[in-house]
């Protein structure tokens, strides 16, 4: 039977405290998951990228970190207030994961994600002025991005989660202020998560099952994901190459978007061949 278990408003953040106290008595009533995506949107009218220096010398509106985090904190208080599950959407700062370690030591049952690319690329990007770049949370910098891996590999931190946005040519090709927000993620995602987790030695193969497999399907209440391999199991599966390189063609991406902040960019590994309830989904690297 059909079931829904996770309740976000996407890209919006809930900002107003009664309604994100209603929305988690709510899901508690079954056992869902409120998951935020957390910025106070006073703190980030019109902002275009990370607040700080660079934003400064680069002229443009900053977006700073505490609009995330003030958010963050608020809704884990207001989780353990009513005894609810809160999910935390890609998370960006080190402020983020110190309130998420705080709330985890409580022993309150909050889980987060980070995406791929705040593992991996800082707000120094910005400076190209490149639209790519462009994302919701921002890039921000080396720092923090030094406190994701970290939270990650100690699992402050649950899980990886793409954030994948396609956009059309249109809404990227023009002048950093005017361009949408979000970049592709899906197909560079294992091969990201590889550089900044896997060959930095913050996290083995075990790990990276856990933090992509194991733990979102816990999160997600999804049966059959995130199993162990035995006989008679569902075979959901992914077969790696974590020996592989390539570099990255945004017009050789399955994706018909061409968003990529890693064009020409050699990455880690491949994904070889899926598996989804027995049948092959991608064989040799292809979509089938």
């Amino acid at each position: 039977a059909a079931r829904v278990r996770v309740f976000s408003d996407d890209g919006a953040c809930v900002s107003d405290a009664v309604l994100m106290r209603r929305a988690l008595e709510y899901v508690k009533a079954f056992g869902g998951v409120v998951a935020q995506h957390a910025q106070e949107p006073r703190l980030t009218e019109g902002a275009q990228m990370n607040e700080g220096d660079l934003s400064g010398v680069l002229g443009l509106a900053g977006w700073p970190a505490v609009a995330e985090e003030a958010i963050i904190a608020r809704d884990v208080l207001l989780a353990a207030h009513v005894g609810s599950r809160l999910h935390v959407c890609h998370v960006s700062s080190a402020g983020s994961v110190e309130i998420l370690r705080w709330a985890k030591s409580k022993g309150w049952n909050v889980t987060a994600e980070v995406t791929p690319h705040h593992l991996l690329l800082t707000d120094a990007l910005a400076s190209t002025y490149d639209p790519v770049f462009k994302v919701n949370p921002p890039l921000r910098t080396a720092e923090d991005v030094e406190a994701l891996r970290g939270a990650l590999a100690d699992g402050t931190i649950d899980a990886v989660a793409t954030d994948h946005a396609p956009h059309s040519h249109e809404d990227k090709d023009c002048e950093w202020a005017a361009a949408a927000m979000g970049m592709l993620g899906l197909e560079t995602a294992l091969s990201v998560v590889q550089e900044a987790m896997v060959d930095t030695g913050l996290l083995d193969w075990a790990g990276v099952a856990d933090r992509m497999s194991v733990r979102p399907a816990r999160i997600g209440l999804l049966d059959g994901h995130g199993t162990a391999l035995e006989v008679g199991a569902p075979a959901n599966l992914v077969l790696v190459d974590p020996a592989a390189r390539r570099t990255i063609d945004p017009f050789a991406l399955a994706s018909r978007s061409r968003n990529t902040p890693y064009a020409g960019r050699e990455l880690p590994g491949a994904v070889v061949a899926t598996f989804l309830r027995g049948r092959p989904t991608v064989l040799d690297g292809k979509l089938q």
